[in-house]
């Protein structure tokens, strides 16, 4: 975003919403939007008193109470920046547009019609500004029909389709890929002894002028 006004920011898929309040320290204003009405409850009672309990499995029936807080965030002063929004980004209200930046993180692969998105939220961002997206691109049936797969297959040329492949095929000629997508790891936490480890891979797109 250097040298990019910084307005407002989309964080679409925010889950728990630590992204949207990273964002937040960098952007005026940012719109938070899941599909899970409940998911974004932490998020906004964290804003409302300051500090979320939660309970971690650890094996079996047993379980750990936890507490996260803000101040040992520093959100302090950017919690007021952010609005959390219950919203389906495959049918995204028209109030959500006119975005510096989206970021799309860990969602492509679990939307029932990811190229419906992808024509959608193009024309939500501003001129010169940003499209973030990071996936594993994880296609499975359950979340998306095969039909609706943008890539993890076979052309019918025989050759192999990447889901990189099908975001240039949707994306330009109105996005331009800045630079060579980038392997983000992360973990998640099942129990005390197994953790999921995955390689999103995250792409940044710029709108043309």
């Amino acid at each position: 975003m250097e040298g990019l006004p910084k307005h407002r920011a989309l964080d679409i898929g925010c889950a728990a919403g630590r992204a949207s309040f990273e964002l937040a320290k960098v952007f005026e204003h940012v719109d938070a939007v899941d599909f899970s009405a409940r998911i974004i409850q932490t998020p906004t009672n964290l804003q409302k008193q300051g500090f979320q309990r939660y309970t971690i499995q650890e094996e079996g029936e047993l379980v750990t109470y936890k507490e996260v807080r803000f101040d040992n965030f520093g959100y302090d002063e950017v919690k007021n920046r952010v609005t959390f929004l219950q919203g389906d980004a495959c049918n995204l209200a028209a109030k959500f547009t006119d975005y510096d930046l989206i970021l799309a993180g860990n969602l492509l692969d679990r939307l029932y019609e990811p190229e419906k998105f992808l024509r959608l939220i193009k024309d939500r961002v501003r001129p010169g500004g940003l499209l973030v997206i990071t996936s594993p691109y994880t296609w499975l049936s359950e979340f998306t029909k095969r039909e609706f797969w943008l890539g993890g297959f076979k052309a019918n040329t025989g050759e192999s389709y990447t889901t990189l492949d099908g975001l240039h095929d949707h994306l330009e000629p109105e996005f331009t890929l800045l630079q060579q997508p980038i392997d983000i790891p992360f973990v998640i936490r099942e129990t005390k002894r197994k953790y999921q480890h995955t390689l999103a891979e995250l792409s940044v797109w710029q709108k043309k002028d």
